[in-house]
């Protein structure tokens, strides 16, 4: 594994600044009008090092209504706060120029499913974004990827994030300082953490779950979420599990707590719904919507547990042609994993079904989960793990 100490000014504004098409792909149709100009960046910093500022470097210091309003719409309430898994999670890669070179190393806990949405990103960009990617490119070209071009996938993927929340208007990146920006009281649970950061770079997962939250604005977090969900974290047994509204943020740029597609308007006793229930309403570059992104990576949520699976090939979601003999690639982030799972999938043979009505009980007990979740989308698709103990 490899413990970057590395500074990402120049990488993260080079991706912020640099040519406006990376900002059309980011949850937006080719045909679609092109965003404003990007603003200037703030400086992220180091990630994974711990890293605390002097106040003297400017920025805006946090405000008692920012850490309760963020201590709300994350948790529910001011006396929460993050646990170890949370604040020991960062993100990392595996040893450059390997097998799983592109690959980050992620945690049990619930701050996996950021770390996954980020992993996504960091595939869509090494193998769709880069100058030297095209539809030709394979899995090697996933294991050739040096340190440098790591930094710069992982800056692009952060920056993709920030800016989709931001409404690919303006970003803000949050790091901690060296003072407190603000005297707790008796209503708030104080974590040394929250109270000492500025809107000024970021590092690790909580800063940049901060960094999302400031980007798309309190605000209009308030604006995404409904009735059904008025926070971005659950507690879990032992951990804080993260919603499908943050889910959503992270893919999207929205906090819908919905995976169906556009604006329910009316419920389940086909009476007009006082407040429309939004959906996803773009297709998302990772993630019709979800389930048929724009590039052919998929985050997923197998048994409460997060991986990705992806294709090279881009022409996989445009021509149905692709779509009867293609290979996928399934990464779950494990430390375990020592090798990039390559699954064959046959669309035109259905030989799994006939093996299935010869068996008995529950089908999600003869197949594996993996499996299950690839036939959501290809229906009755037979799947070869080409040697690879399937993942159940």
């Amino acid at each position: 594994m490899t413990d970057y100490r590395l500074d990402y000014v120049e990488l993260l504004q080079q991706e912020v600044n640099k040519n406006p098409d990376r900002l059309v792909d980011v949850g937006k149709d080719e045909q679609e009008e092109k965003p404003p100009p990007c603003r200037t960046l703030s400086a992220l910093y180091s990630i994974p090092r711990r890293l605390v500022i002097s106040p003297s470097l400017g920025g805006t210091p946090v405000t008692p209504h920012l850490t309760e309003s963020l201590r709300k719409i994350l948790f529910g309430g001011t006396f929460h706060v993050f646990n170890y898994e949370w604040r020991k999670s960062f993100f990392q890669f595996r040893d450059p120029n390997s097998e799983l070179s592109f690959a980050l190393e992620t945690d049990r806990g619930g701050a996996r499913a950021v770390q996954m949405v980020i992993q996504a990103r960091i595939i869509k960009y090494l193998l769709f974004s880069r100058q030297s990617s095209s539809d030709g490119r394979t899995l090697h070209s996933l294991c050739a990827v040096g340190q440098r071009e790591q930094e710069r996938a992982l800056a692009a993927a952060l920056s993709d994030s920030l800016w989709l929340a931001g409404n690919e208007l303006s970003a803000t990146v949050t790091l901690v300082t060296e003072d407190y920006c603000i005297t707790p009281h008796l209503d708030y649970k104080l974590d040394n953490f929250t109270e000492r950061f500025k809107e000024e770079g970021s590092h690790g997962v909580i800063l940049f779950l901060y960094s999302l939250i400031c980007s798309r604005t309190v605000d209009r977090l308030r604006e995404d979420l409904d009735s059904t969900t008025s926070h971005l974290l659950h507690i879990s047994p032992g951990n804080f599990v993260c919603r499908q509204a943050l889910l959503n943020l992270l893919l999207t740029g929205r906090a819908s707590p919905h995976v169906f597609n556009g604006t329910l308007n009316f419920g389940e006793d086909s009476q007009p719904l006082e407040r429309p229930l939004q959906g996803i309403l773009t297709r998302s570059d990772v993630g019709s919507m979800l389930k048929t992104p724009r590039f052919p990576v998929w985050v997923c949520c197998i048994n409460s547990s997060f991986s990705v699976l992806f294709s090279p090939t881009r022409s996989l979601l445009s021509d149905w042609k692709m779509e009867h003999l293609f290979h996928l690639y399934f990464y779950n982030g494990q430390p375990s994993q020592r090798t990039t799972a390559r699954l064959t999938i046959d669309t035109h043979s259905h030989h799994w079904e006939a093996s299935s009505r010869d068996s008995d009980g529950d089908p999600e007990k003869r197949f594996p989960s993996l499996e299950m979740t690839i036939r959501t989308k290809w229906d009755g698709a037979a799947i070869n793990w080409n040697g690879t103990l399937p993942f159940y």
